[in-house]
């Protein structure tokens, strides 16, 4: 009997490592990414996020560790090149024999131009994109549109049902799920943005144009500078200038810049300060992230924009 059971505990450690083993090891080059992936995965297994810092996605170098990452996986999901700029080469050299899924291209996302000229500083730094005569530069933030999520959902499931035909079945009930789940997230977010509609903002990072149409805000510019370098005097009265005709209510940092430093360029103006967050650098990867991360951009503009 104790020999018995001794092979039966083998052999069901064998079937849990084989199991293991088989779940498709899965990565996606952001935050927002891993979480909607990992909302198609539960149950299943858990995609890895590569880019998990403060700065800006658009231009990041890869550690070894995220390299062997990327090398590793059968399945990538990313925005694709005009997005991650940073990621062309590397998927090139190393992710040969992956199944790499440019979500910005699946069918039901929905684009927008991006927005230059006027009061849109240009993209500053990080965006390094080469503009083709006759060719419209689009604004890649395509999964701040809670109706474009919802069909890079269904995309992230149809991949991985070809990858992993065993598990289809939960995948499909899981974006099922997960997309309602999105729906209810966009409703919750037209009732809470509803008062500040037409309030007058600017941003220092043209990042939310997807959000800002689809709950009818107002973002009047953009103002382009460097965390690492602060602008001189003539540059910070060039900005605060900016600040008084455009009206702005408020001007939003992101996590890279200290608030102090966005109350200095601000000084003078009558615009109040918040911080605005899209790649959900405090959210824990997960289910989670992309939700918390939406509500988050939804509490920030409501509190600064409604005084």
């Amino acid at each position: 009997m104790p020999r018995l059971l001794a092979l039966a505990a083998s052999l069901l450690g064998a079937l849990a490592a084989n199991a293991a083993q088989a779940q498709p090891r899965v990565l996606a080059s952001i935050l927002p990414l891993q979480s909607l992936a990992a909302g198609v995965m539960s149950g299943v297994g858990e995609p890895a996020a590569l880019v998990r810092t403060a700065g800006t996605p658009h231009s990041y170098s890869l550690r070894p560790s995220e390299a062997r990452l990327l090398n590793d996986a059968d399945v990538v999901f990313w925005i694709g090149p005009d997005y991650e700029t940073f990621l062309v080469k590397p998927i090139a050299a190393l992710a040969g024999r992956s199944r790499v899924i440019a979500l910005m291209k699946t069918p039901g996302v929905a684009t927008l131009p991006a927005r230059e000229g006027g009061s849109w500083d240009d993209h500053g730094p990080g965006h390094k994109h080469v503009h083709k005569p006759g060719v419209v530069e689009l604004d890649a933030h395509v999964f701040l549109d809670p109706a474009n999520a919802g069909a890079i959902v269904d995309a992230i499931a149809r991949a991985l049902s070809e990858v992993d035909p065993g598990n289809r079945a939960r995948y499909l009930a899981n974006a099922q799920a997960t997309v309602g789940r999105i729906e209810g997230l966009d409703a919750e977010l037209k009732a809470l943005l509803a008062a500040v509609r037409g309030v007058p903002y600017v941003v220092f990072h043209d990042g939310y144009q997807y959000f800002e149409k689809r709950y009818g805000l107002n973002a009047v510019g953009s103002i382009t500078v460097s965390p690492e370098r602060p602008p001189g005097a003539r540059r910070l009265g060039e900005i605060r200038r900016k600040i008084e005709r455009l009206k702005a209510a408020c001007v939003f940092g992101e996590p890279q810049f200290e608030t102090g430093f966005v109350r200095t360029v601000s000084e003078g103006t009558k615009a109040r300060v918040g911080l605005l967050d899209y790649v959900g650098i405090d959210q824990e990867p997960g289910p989670e992230a992309y939700f918390g991360m939406m509500r988050g951009l939804g509490r920030s503009l409501a509190a600064c924009l409604g005084g």
